[in-house]
């Protein structure tokens, strides 16, 4: 079966990467997708960019938004495919990504989500196939990595744009530990893309990560005191970067 995969791509001020972005997911050998972008109104030469090859994108707006969750909602909403990837602007995908993802798919017929390695920092970042489930902490991955059925997600809801660093890492929960729903990680050498470093999440502080996580797992109701050993564990282990 080849399920149709949908790819969105959220945008502003881009022009630097783009369009490696875009033939990222233009070279696919797996050819049953949608490419959807969403852009913030950029000023720079994205806009030329995306018309460059518009013929091959199934979607494209460019509108203020109310950051990157809403802008990635947006692309949610507007997409047809059975499954679902956010590859962000200065992200690319390797030639064979689509092909494995619809190959677990496939493979795994009750699979509502997978996590895949990804390149991030120059350094491979994977896991060993297996279910994801709930530990100490819980697996979770870069949005590259990261595809989940158009159905799972309309059971567990959209981006909460009110987290402004790691709305992601709400979905994750929700998905992992609230809905229990079934998800597992490729083989490690099964490798997605490759996620540049210097990008939104390079400017975060911290601190103010590791306070929104937080404030996740409170607000996902998981009990105080583990969150609270989680937070101090976690605060100890990296105390170098808070001083940063």
């Amino acid at each position: 079966m080849k399920n149709k995969i949908s790819i969105i791509t959220v945008t502003k001020n881009s022009e630097k990467y783009l369009e490696k972005n875009i033939l990222s997911v233009h070279k696919q050998k797996y050819k049953n997708y949608e490419h959807i972008i969403i852009d913030g109104k950029s000023t720079d030469r994205t806009i030329d960019i995306i018309n460059k090859h518009i013929k091959k994108i199934k979607y494209f707006i460019s509108e203020k938004d109310k950051g990157l969750y809403d802008a990635m909602n947006k692309g949610i909403k507007k997409s047809s495919g059975d499954i679902i990837g956010i590859l962000n602007s200065d992200d690319i995908y390797y030639n064979e990504t689509l092909d494995i993802v619809n190959e677990y798919f496939n493979k795994y017929k009750k699979l509502d989500f997978l996590f895949g390695s990804v390149y991030k920092h120059k350094l491979l970042h994977g896991y060993y196939p297996q279910k994801i489930k709930w530990s100490f902490g819980f697996y979770s991955t870069h949005s590259i990595g990261f595809f989940i059925k158009k159905e799972a997600h309309k059971k567990v809801g959209f981006y909460n744009i009110k987290y402004k660093y790691s709305a992601d890492y709400d979905l994750f929960y929700r998905l992992i530990i609230n809905k229990k729903m079934n998800g597992m990680a490729t083989k490690k050498n099964e490798i997605f893309g490759k996620f540049r470093s210097g990008g939104l999440s390079s400017k975060i502080k911290y601190i103010d990560f590791l306070n929104e996580c937080t404030q996740i797992r409170l607000d996902n109701k998981q009990n105080f005191f583990i969150v609270y050993l989680i937070f101090f564990a976690r605060l100890l282990r990296n105390f170098k970067k808070i001083l940063i």
